[in-house]
Protein backbone atom coordinates (compact mmCIF):
# COMPACT_ATOMS: atom_id res chain seq x y z
CA UNK A 1 0.00 0.00 0.00
CA UNK A 2 3.42 5.20 0.44
CA UNK A 3 4.24 7.72 3.46
CA UNK A 4 4.83 11.79 3.31
CA UNK A 5 6.24 13.56 0.20
CA UNK A 6 9.16 11.38 -0.49
CA UNK A 7 7.77 8.27 -0.03
CA UNK A 8 5.86 6.27 -3.56
CA UNK A 9 2.04 5.53 -3.75
CA UNK A 10 1.54 1.86 -2.65
CA UNK A 11 -1.38 -0.51 -2.76
CA UNK A 12 -2.57 -4.20 -1.96
CA UNK A 13 -3.65 -7.27 -3.31
CA UNK A 14 -6.93 -10.70 -4.45
CA UNK A 15 -9.18 -13.23 -7.29
CA UNK A 16 -12.34 -14.43 -9.78
CA UNK A 17 -14.31 -16.78 -12.33
CA UNK A 18 -15.51 -16.79 -16.07
CA UNK A 19 -19.20 -18.41 -17.42
CA UNK A 20 -19.89 -16.70 -20.50
CA UNK A 21 -18.83 -14.22 -23.57
CA UNK A 22 -19.41 -11.14 -22.55
CA UNK A 23 -19.59 -7.54 -24.22
CA UNK A 24 -18.99 -4.06 -21.84
CA UNK A 25 -20.29 -1.21 -22.75
CA UNK A 26 -21.00 1.94 -20.40
CA UNK A 27 -19.61 5.48 -19.63
CA UNK A 28 -16.06 5.37 -21.05
CA UNK A 29 -15.78 2.26 -21.65
CA UNK A 30 -14.28 0.44 -24.41
CA UNK A 31 -16.23 -2.95 -25.38
CA UNK A 32 -14.18 -6.41 -25.65
CA UNK A 33 -15.92 -9.42 -26.24
CA UNK A 34 -14.35 -12.16 -23.74
CA UNK A 35 -15.03 -15.94 -24.96
CA UNK A 36 -14.83 -18.32 -21.47
CA UNK A 37 -11.59 -19.45 -21.39
CA UNK A 38 -10.51 -23.05 -21.39
CA UNK A 39 -9.65 -24.78 -18.19
CA UNK A 40 -6.21 -24.76 -17.05
CA UNK A 41 -3.92 -26.46 -15.02
CA UNK A 42 -1.21 -24.87 -13.12
CA UNK A 43 2.62 -25.38 -14.42
CA UNK A 44 5.91 -24.30 -13.52
CA UNK A 45 8.54 -24.57 -10.82
CA UNK A 46 8.05 -25.81 -8.37
CA UNK A 47 5.06 -28.07 -9.99
CA UNK A 48 2.19 -28.06 -8.05
CA UNK A 49 -1.35 -28.82 -9.93
CA UNK A 50 -4.48 -26.40 -9.78
CA UNK A 51 -7.29 -29.03 -9.30
CA UNK A 52 -9.72 -31.18 -6.76
CA UNK A 53 -7.02 -32.32 -4.83
CA UNK A 54 -4.51 -29.37 -4.64
CA UNK A 55 -6.64 -26.43 -4.26
CA UNK A 56 -4.55 -23.40 -4.15
CA UNK A 57 -4.42 -21.03 -1.13
CA UNK A 58 -3.94 -17.76 -3.54
CA UNK A 59 -3.82 -16.88 -6.92
CA UNK A 60 -0.45 -13.92 -7.03
CA UNK A 61 -0.26 -11.62 -9.76
CA UNK A 62 2.72 -9.52 -10.49
CA UNK A 63 2.97 -7.19 -13.44
CA UNK A 64 6.34 -6.78 -15.38
CA UNK A 65 7.94 -5.45 -18.15
CA UNK A 66 10.46 -7.67 -19.83
CA UNK A 67 10.97 -5.41 -22.34
CA UNK A 68 10.38 -2.14 -23.23
CA UNK A 69 7.21 -0.26 -23.34
CA UNK A 70 5.65 -3.70 -22.97
CA UNK A 71 3.51 -4.96 -19.29
CA UNK A 72 2.75 -8.26 -18.74
CA UNK A 73 1.20 -9.80 -15.81
CA UNK A 74 2.40 -12.69 -14.19
CA UNK A 75 -0.29 -15.44 -12.62
CA UNK A 76 0.58 -17.71 -9.65
CA UNK A 77 -0.91 -20.11 -7.61
CA UNK A 78 -0.07 -20.48 -3.75
CA UNK A 79 0.09 -23.98 -2.25
CA UNK A 80 -0.93 -24.24 1.49
CA UNK A 81 2.96 -24.18 2.28
CA UNK A 82 3.65 -20.71 0.46
CA UNK A 83 5.09 -22.39 -2.64
CA UNK A 84 4.49 -21.16 -5.86
CA UNK A 85 3.66 -22.70 -9.42
CA UNK A 86 2.94 -20.62 -12.56
CA UNK A 87 -0.21 -20.79 -14.20
CA UNK A 88 -0.54 -21.51 -17.90
CA UNK A 89 -1.06 -19.18 -20.16
CA UNK A 90 0.88 -16.65 -17.98
CA UNK A 91 2.11 -14.16 -18.15
CA UNK A 92 -1.21 -12.22 -19.77
CA UNK A 93 -0.76 -9.53 -22.01
CA UNK A 94 -1.83 -6.56 -20.82
CA UNK A 95 -1.88 -4.36 -24.14
CA UNK A 96 -0.28 -1.22 -22.20
CA UNK A 97 2.91 0.17 -22.58
CA UNK A 98 3.70 1.07 -18.96
CA UNK A 99 2.04 0.73 -15.72
CA UNK A 100 0.66 2.58 -12.62
CA UNK A 101 -0.96 0.48 -10.51
CA UNK A 102 -2.97 -2.90 -9.43
CA UNK A 103 -5.71 -3.89 -7.19
CA UNK A 104 -8.23 -6.67 -6.82
CA UNK A 105 -11.01 -8.12 -5.17
CA UNK A 106 -13.02 -11.78 -5.35
CA UNK A 107 -13.04 -12.36 -9.07
CA UNK A 108 -12.16 -9.41 -10.46
CA UNK A 109 -8.57 -7.48 -11.38
CA UNK A 110 -7.65 -3.57 -12.05
CA UNK A 111 -4.72 -2.49 -13.82
CA UNK A 112 -3.83 0.87 -14.68
CA UNK A 113 -1.23 3.11 -16.87
CA UNK A 114 -2.41 5.98 -15.65
CA UNK A 115 -4.67 6.87 -17.76
CA UNK A 116 -6.67 3.94 -18.52
CA UNK A 117 -8.01 1.55 -16.15
CA UNK A 118 -8.32 -2.15 -17.33
CA UNK A 119 -10.99 -4.81 -15.71
CA UNK A 120 -9.97 -8.61 -15.75
CA UNK A 121 -12.05 -11.73 -14.84
CA UNK A 122 -10.37 -14.39 -13.46
CA UNK A 123 -10.91 -17.89 -14.35
CA UNK A 124 -11.62 -20.37 -11.82
CA UNK A 125 -7.76 -21.82 -11.67
CA UNK A 126 -6.22 -18.15 -11.76
CA UNK A 127 -6.02 -17.41 -15.32
CA UNK A 128 -6.95 -13.29 -16.40
CA UNK A 129 -9.12 -12.74 -19.24
CA UNK A 130 -9.40 -8.85 -20.14
CA UNK A 131 -13.33 -7.71 -20.24
CA UNK A 132 -13.08 -4.40 -20.42
CA UNK A 133 -11.31 -0.61 -20.57
CA UNK A 134 -12.23 2.68 -19.02
CA UNK A 135 -10.42 6.06 -19.68
CA UNK A 136 -10.38 7.29 -15.81
CA UNK A 137 -8.61 10.45 -17.26
CA UNK A 138 -11.75 11.73 -19.04
CA UNK A 139 -13.47 12.32 -15.80
CA UNK A 140 -10.43 15.01 -14.70
CA UNK A 141 -11.02 18.59 -14.91
CA UNK A 142 -9.52 20.07 -17.92
CA UNK A 143 -7.37 16.15 -18.25
CA UNK A 144 -4.86 17.16 -16.03
CA UNK A 145 -3.52 14.42 -14.28
CA UNK A 146 -4.64 10.27 -13.85
CA UNK A 147 -5.34 7.33 -11.78
CA UNK A 148 -1.96 6.53 -9.79
CA UNK A 149 -2.65 4.09 -7.03
CA UNK A 150 -5.63 1.77 -7.24
CA UNK A 151 -7.65 0.20 -4.10
CA UNK A 152 -10.70 -1.42 -3.21
CA UNK A 153 -13.25 -1.09 0.01
CA UNK A 154 -13.60 -4.44 2.21
CA UNK A 155 -16.32 -5.67 -0.28
CA UNK A 156 -14.79 -5.06 -3.84
CA UNK A 157 -18.18 -3.25 -4.92
CA UNK A 158 -16.08 -0.17 -5.37
CA UNK A 159 -13.10 0.83 -7.43
CA UNK A 160 -11.16 3.67 -6.04
CA UNK A 161 -8.10 5.95 -7.60
CA UNK A 162 -6.09 8.48 -6.14
CA UNK A 163 -6.22 10.60 -8.92
CA UNK A 164 -3.19 13.20 -9.44
CA UNK A 165 -4.22 16.85 -10.13
CA UNK A 166 -7.78 15.82 -10.64
CA UNK A 167 -8.89 19.36 -10.71
CA UNK A 168 -5.26 20.43 -12.37
CA UNK A 169 -3.56 21.79 -9.39
CA UNK A 170 -4.47 19.09 -6.47
CA UNK A 171 -4.97 15.71 -6.14
CA UNK A 172 -8.56 13.89 -5.28
CA UNK A 173 -10.43 10.42 -5.35
CA UNK A 174 -12.40 9.05 -7.85
CA UNK A 175 -14.62 5.99 -7.40
CA UNK A 176 -16.19 3.16 -9.95
CA UNK A 177 -18.94 0.71 -9.45
CA UNK A 178 -17.52 -2.77 -10.08
CA UNK A 179 -19.81 -4.69 -12.19
CA UNK A 180 -19.95 -8.37 -10.06
CA UNK A 181 -21.00 -10.75 -12.77
CA UNK A 182 -18.65 -8.76 -15.70
CA UNK A 183 -15.91 -6.55 -14.06
CA UNK A 184 -17.30 -3.99 -16.07
CA UNK A 185 -16.65 -0.47 -14.43
CA UNK A 186 -18.82 2.29 -14.49
CA UNK A 187 -17.99 5.99 -13.19
CA UNK A 188 -19.42 7.06 -9.93
CA UNK A 189 -18.08 10.77 -9.20
CA UNK A 190 -15.09 12.42 -7.39
CA UNK A 191 -14.37 13.63 -4.11
CA UNK A 192 -15.72 17.07 -4.05
CA UNK A 193 -12.78 17.52 -1.50
CA UNK A 194 -9.11 17.81 -3.73
CA UNK A 195 -5.68 18.82 -2.06
CA UNK A 196 -2.17 18.31 -2.80
CA UNK A 197 -1.57 16.47 0.76
CA UNK A 198 -3.86 13.02 -0.56
CA UNK A 199 -0.72 11.56 -1.64
CA UNK A 200 -1.69 7.49 -0.99
CA UNK A 201 -4.30 5.27 -1.02
CA UNK A 202 -6.66 4.84 1.78
CA UNK A 203 -7.40 2.18 3.96
CA UNK A 204 -10.71 0.54 5.13
CA UNK A 205 -11.50 -0.23 8.72
CA UNK A 206 -13.32 -3.58 9.29
CA UNK A 207 -16.74 -1.87 9.40
CA UNK A 208 -15.57 -0.53 5.65
CA UNK A 209 -17.97 2.49 6.70
CA UNK A 210 -14.58 4.87 6.82
CA UNK A 211 -11.10 4.93 5.31
CA UNK A 212 -7.50 6.63 6.41
CA UNK A 213 -4.26 7.98 4.79
CA UNK A 214 -1.80 9.81 6.52
CA UNK A 215 0.95 12.93 4.96
CA UNK A 216 3.30 14.76 5.44
CA UNK A 217 3.23 17.42 2.52
CA UNK A 218 5.77 20.44 2.79
CA UNK A 219 5.96 19.41 6.76
CA UNK A 220 2.39 19.44 7.78
CA UNK A 221 1.39 17.09 9.72
CA UNK A 222 -1.84 14.96 7.94
CA UNK A 223 -3.91 12.29 8.89
CA UNK A 224 -7.32 12.36 6.93
CA UNK A 225 -10.23 10.15 6.87
CA UNK A 226 -13.21 9.53 4.79
CA UNK A 227 -16.99 8.51 4.77
CA UNK A 228 -17.81 5.75 2.98
CA UNK A 229 -22.01 5.71 1.62
CA UNK A 230 -23.80 2.80 0.42
CA UNK A 231 -23.08 4.06 -2.74
CA UNK A 232 -19.50 4.02 -2.68
CA UNK A 233 -19.08 8.06 -2.64
CA UNK A 234 -16.42 9.24 -0.63
CA UNK A 235 -16.79 12.58 1.67
CA UNK A 236 -14.06 14.01 3.21
CA UNK A 237 -14.56 13.70 7.54
CA UNK A 238 -12.22 16.73 7.78
CA UNK A 239 -10.27 15.45 11.12
CA UNK A 240 -7.53 16.72 12.47
CA UNK A 241 -6.40 14.33 14.65
CA UNK A 242 -3.49 15.08 17.63
CA UNK A 243 0.05 14.01 17.02
CA UNK A 244 1.91 11.22 19.44
CA UNK A 245 4.22 13.53 21.93
CA UNK A 246 7.17 13.90 20.37
CA UNK A 247 11.04 14.97 22.16
CA UNK A 248 11.77 18.15 22.89
CA UNK A 249 12.71 20.15 20.01
CA UNK A 250 10.98 17.23 17.41
CA UNK A 251 7.73 16.95 15.72
CA UNK A 252 6.47 13.98 14.03
CA UNK A 253 5.92 13.73 10.15
CA UNK A 254 3.07 10.90 9.12
CA UNK A 255 3.04 8.89 6.34
CA UNK A 256 0.48 5.96 4.89
CA UNK A 257 -2.02 4.20 7.01
CA UNK A 258 -2.80 0.38 7.73
CA UNK A 259 -6.28 -0.32 9.05
CA UNK A 260 -6.77 -3.53 11.30
CA UNK A 261 -10.09 -5.40 11.04
CA UNK A 262 -11.81 -3.51 13.54
CA UNK A 263 -11.63 0.39 14.53
CA UNK A 264 -7.27 0.78 14.54
CA UNK A 265 -5.14 2.49 12.40
CA UNK A 266 -1.12 2.39 12.57
CA UNK A 267 0.27 5.24 11.13
CA UNK A 268 4.10 5.37 10.86
CA UNK A 269 6.06 8.79 12.17
CA UNK A 270 9.03 10.07 11.16
CA UNK A 271 10.66 12.30 13.66
CA UNK A 272 11.82 15.51 12.68
CA UNK A 273 14.23 17.91 14.35
CA UNK A 274 11.55 21.56 14.20
CA UNK A 275 14.54 23.97 13.54
CA UNK A 276 16.11 21.62 10.47
CA UNK A 277 12.98 19.81 9.39
CA UNK A 278 15.63 16.88 9.01
CA UNK A 279 15.06 13.46 9.91
CA UNK A 280 16.46 12.24 13.45
CA UNK A 281 15.97 9.10 13.33
CA UNK A 282 13.85 5.76 12.40
CA UNK A 283 10.21 6.07 11.79
CA UNK A 284 8.04 4.46 14.60
CA UNK A 285 5.12 3.24 14.56
CA UNK A 286 1.53 4.98 16.31
CA UNK A 287 -1.51 3.60 16.88
CA UNK A 288 -4.85 5.50 16.66
CA UNK A 289 -8.60 4.68 17.52
CA UNK A 290 -11.72 5.41 15.48
CA UNK A 291 -15.01 6.33 17.28
CA UNK A 292 -18.27 6.43 15.77
CA UNK A 293 -18.12 9.66 13.81
CA UNK A 294 -14.81 8.50 12.25
CA UNK A 295 -12.65 10.44 14.62
CA UNK A 296 -9.07 9.19 15.45
CA UNK A 297 -7.65 9.78 19.31
CA UNK A 298 -3.65 8.03 20.10
CA UNK A 299 -2.25 8.09 23.48
CA UNK A 300 0.95 7.27 21.47
CA UNK A 301 4.37 8.82 22.50
CA UNK A 302 7.60 8.90 21.46
CA UNK A 303 8.85 6.65 24.39
CA UNK A 304 5.85 3.47 23.52
CA UNK A 305 6.36 3.79 19.65
CA UNK A 306 8.09 0.96 18.57
CA UNK A 307 10.88 2.13 16.13
CA UNK A 308 11.74 -0.01 12.68
CA UNK A 309 14.95 -1.17 11.23
CA UNK A 310 13.85 -0.99 7.17
CA UNK A 311 15.04 2.74 6.98
CA UNK A 312 12.43 4.58 4.50
CA UNK A 313 8.98 2.99 4.99
CA UNK A 314 7.28 1.57 1.63
CA UNK A 315 4.35 0.54 2.85
CA UNK A 316 2.55 -0.96 5.75
CA UNK A 317 -0.23 -3.44 5.86
CA UNK A 318 -2.23 -5.44 8.80
CA UNK A 319 -2.67 -8.88 8.22
CA UNK A 320 -6.50 -10.29 8.20
CA UNK A 321 -6.76 -10.97 11.74
CA UNK A 322 -5.19 -7.39 12.47
CA UNK A 323 -2.74 -9.12 15.06
CA UNK A 324 0.14 -8.86 12.87
CA UNK A 325 1.68 -5.74 11.06
CA UNK A 326 3.79 -5.62 8.00
CA UNK A 327 6.03 -2.75 7.57
CA UNK A 328 8.39 -2.56 4.34
CA UNK A 329 11.04 -0.10 3.27
CA UNK A 330 14.07 0.70 1.45
CA UNK A 331 16.03 -1.19 4.07
CA UNK A 332 13.99 -4.52 4.57
CA UNK A 333 11.06 -6.08 6.17
CA UNK A 334 9.76 -6.30 9.32
CA UNK A 335 7.13 -8.00 11.04
CA UNK A 336 5.48 -6.09 14.45
CA UNK A 337 1.95 -7.05 16.71
CA UNK A 338 -0.94 -4.78 16.05
CA UNK A 339 -2.14 -4.65 19.69
CA UNK A 340 -5.33 -2.24 18.48
CA UNK A 341 -5.62 0.42 20.59
CA UNK A 342 -2.42 -0.68 22.90
CA UNK A 343 1.36 0.07 21.91
CA UNK A 344 2.23 -1.72 18.54
CA UNK A 345 4.91 -4.16 19.92
CA UNK A 346 8.33 -5.79 17.91
CA UNK A 347 7.30 -9.34 16.53
CA UNK A 348 10.79 -10.40 14.27
CA UNK A 349 13.91 -8.65 13.28
CA UNK A 350 14.19 -7.94 9.09
CA UNK A 351 13.68 -10.68 7.03
CA UNK A 352 15.10 -9.57 4.58
CA UNK A 353 17.67 -6.31 3.69
CA UNK A 354 16.36 -6.27 0.24
CA UNK A 355 14.57 -3.20 -0.58
CA UNK A 356 10.47 -4.28 -0.22
CA UNK A 357 8.43 -2.13 -2.02
CA UNK A 358 4.80 -4.27 -1.87
CA UNK A 359 2.97 -6.07 0.84
CA UNK A 360 -0.09 -8.20 -0.10
CA UNK A 361 -1.60 -11.28 2.88
CA UNK A 362 -3.68 -13.93 2.07
CA UNK A 363 -5.92 -15.49 4.45
CA UNK A 364 -3.75 -18.64 4.96
CA UNK A 365 -1.15 -16.41 7.04
CA UNK A 366 1.23 -15.71 3.94
CA UNK A 367 2.77 -12.20 3.29
CA UNK A 368 4.00 -11.51 -0.11
CA UNK A 369 6.88 -9.01 -0.44
CA UNK A 370 7.69 -7.65 -3.86
CA UNK A 371 11.49 -6.25 -4.44
CA UNK A 372 11.42 -4.20 -7.58
CA UNK A 373 14.60 -2.95 -7.15
CA UNK A 374 16.09 -7.04 -6.71
CA UNK A 375 13.27 -8.45 -9.17
CA UNK A 376 12.60 -10.76 -6.13
CA UNK A 377 8.89 -12.22 -5.04
CA UNK A 378 9.21 -13.14 -1.01
CA UNK A 379 7.04 -15.54 0.35
CA UNK A 380 6.70 -16.28 3.97
CA UNK A 381 4.12 -18.30 6.51
CA UNK A 382 4.15 -15.95 9.43
CA UNK A 383 1.04 -16.32 12.53
CA UNK A 384 0.95 -15.21 15.31
CA UNK A 385 3.78 -17.71 16.94
CA UNK A 386 5.84 -18.69 14.31
CA UNK A 387 7.62 -17.13 10.85
CA UNK A 388 9.41 -18.87 8.23
CA UNK A 389 10.54 -17.97 4.49
CA UNK A 390 8.40 -20.51 1.66
CA UNK A 391 10.50 -22.86 -0.13
CA UNK A 392 11.59 -21.40 -3.61
CA UNK A 393 11.24 -18.21 -1.96
CA UNK A 394 12.36 -15.92 -3.50
CA UNK A 395 11.29 -15.98 -6.78
CA UNK A 396 13.09 -14.25 -9.59
CA UNK A 397 10.75 -11.63 -12.01
CA UNK A 398 12.20 -9.37 -14.53
CA UNK A 399 11.16 -5.93 -13.72
CA UNK A 400 8.70 -6.34 -12.19
CA UNK A 401 6.13 -3.39 -11.15
CA UNK A 402 2.88 -4.03 -9.18
CA UNK A 403 1.40 -7.12 -7.47
CA UNK A 404 -1.86 -8.31 -5.80
CA UNK A 405 -3.18 -11.23 -4.58
CA UNK A 406 -6.42 -13.46 -4.59
CA UNK A 407 -7.75 -15.42 -1.44
CA UNK A 408 -9.29 -18.61 -2.14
Amino acid sequence: MSGFATRPFCTALIVLSISASILLTGCGTTAIAASQPQALAAQGTPAATVGVTNVPTAYVYVSNSPQSNKVEINAYSAASNGTLAKISGSPFSTGLEYGASMAAHGRHLFFTNGVEINSYYTANNGALQQVGSINASQFNQSNCGGPVALFLDQTGATLYDLDIYSDCANNAYQFFNTEVSTSELSYLGVTTASSPIFQVALSFLGSNEYAYGASCYHWAQNIFGFLRSSSGALTDLNISPSMPIAKSGQMYCPGLAAADATIHVAVPMQPINISTLQPVGPDQLATYTADSSGNLTTSSTYSNMPKVAVATITGVLASPSGKLLAVAGTGGLQIFRFNGANPITPFSGLLTTNEVDQLAWDNANHLYALSQSSGKLFVYTITTTNFTQASGSPYTITNPGYMVVLSQ
